[in-house]
């Protein structure tokens, strides 16, 4: 079975940022119906043994259309908001990376200023419902890409590690900013957990 994550913090630690009501509402309501939709699927296609990034990955060897359909938009949400939710905490002025992780997303991008524009860029771009995703390969070659949907780097067949995302389906900041999307996008970056995403890191490179 597969589990949501455990916020490691209270609905309303991300205020102002991101106000309670909207936690709680994309927390317990969309992330527990993905969650909740993927383990049927899974279920019933008899592949809940599975670990969601091997599942994902091999989303098209599924010969059904109908589980591949619900296992791609149910799994991708259930695997892409376990990570989104998983990077925040309550929010930080002036919130940076640092150490290996900070030197190579500037020996990258050129600074760190220059790489969340780039991504802020992605996330506020994507058309429609989507993410914005930094990945990393197995040499810790960084890239940032975006995704529709419930898509992610995996499903995308990248075999990129996921490190980071911003969530841009409407769910995820349209009660705190309506139309707003590049407001919501500028402010989540002091959400940002670079303890978290630094452990990413280090876990796919090593």
């Amino acid at each position: 079975m597969y589990e949501q994550i455990k916020l490691p913090y209270g609905y309303d630690a991300l205020e102002p940022v991101i106000g309670r009501e909207t936690v709680e509402t994309h927390y317990a309501k969309h992330h527990a119906t993905y969650t909740t939709n993927l383990n049927n699927a899974a279920e019933g296609a008899g592949l809940s043994d599975k670990p969601i990034e091997e599942l994902l990955a091999d989303i098209a060897s599924i010969p059904d259309n109908a589980v591949r359909t619900a296992i791609t938009n149910n799994g991708g949400g259930f695997y892409n908001h376990n990570i989104y939710f998983e990077q925040l905490r309550a929010p930080k002025e002036d919130n940076a990376p640092d150490g290996e992780l900070l030197d190579k997303i500037n020996e990258t991008f050129g600074s760190f200023d220059e790489f969340k524009t780039k991504m802020s860029a992605l996330a506020v771009g994507q058309f429609g419902s989507g993410w914005a995703w930094l990945s990393c390969d197995g040499d810790g070659t960084l890239a940032l890409s975006q995704s529709a949907n419930q898509e992610n780097p995996i499903t995308q067949g990248t075999g990129r590690k996921i490190l980071l995302t911003i969530d841009v389906w409407e769910h995820a900041y349209y009660l705190d900013y309506k139309n707003l999307r590049a407001k919501y996008v500028d402010e989540i970056w002091k959400l940002i957990n670079w303890d978290v995403v630094a452990k990413r890191y280090a876990d796919a490179v090593a």
